[in-house]
């Protein structure tokens, strides 16, 4: 039975790491001009000490958009977040959608790419700031040859720049 629930596991684990990862940007009519490209893992950054996404800058409700297909694994708030959704994608990649205004989506959801999950806004720490959604995708598993001896170095094993995903 342990040879068996170990092959089960190899193949989910597999299958994750095989489906392919062609995202959209996460903002309905939202082009490469709506953020900083240099934004990701800028220092210094407020609490959290480095940014570790990207800020696609548009109106308030405007459509958050999956930018792949996956599960919901959160859905709620947080201190710097504000409204967060969490969807569990391609690649054993978590991608995450801060600041929303609004929620349209719940625990366990299955989302389609280019699906309405949410609306720009300006929750948590963005608040007072022009409405922007935080985008951030954080891998599961680690690619050490991510780290770098910048401040949280160590950490970008763990993070892919959003802005490559589409």
């Amino acid at each position: 039975m342990k040879k068996r629930t170990l092959f089960i596991f190899t193949c989910v684990l597999a299958l994750g790491l095989l489906l392919p990862v062609r995202g959209v940007v996460p903002v309905q009519n939202a082009t490469n001009k709506d953020w900083n490209p240099y934004s990701y893992w800028y220092f210094p950054w407020g609490k959290s000490g480095v940014h570790k996404g990207i800020d696609i800058f548009a109106k308030a409700g405007t459509p958050v958009l999956a930018s792949t297909s996956g599960l919901v694994l959160f859905k709620g708030n947080f201190e710097l977040g504000g409204n967060v959704v969490a969807v569990l994608g391609p690649k054993w990649r978590l991608f995450y959608y801060a600041h929303l205004q609004k929620t349209n989506v719940h625990f366990l959801d299955w989302v389609n790419q280019g699906e309405a999950i949410g609306r720009v806004g300006t929750t948590g720490n963005a608040a007072g700031k022009p409405a922007h959604l935080h985008f951030s995708v954080m891998s599961l598993i680690p690619n050490p040859a991510e780290i770098t001896t910048e401040t949280q170095g160590w950490k970008r094993m763990f993070y892919v720049n959003p802005a490559r995903t589409f």
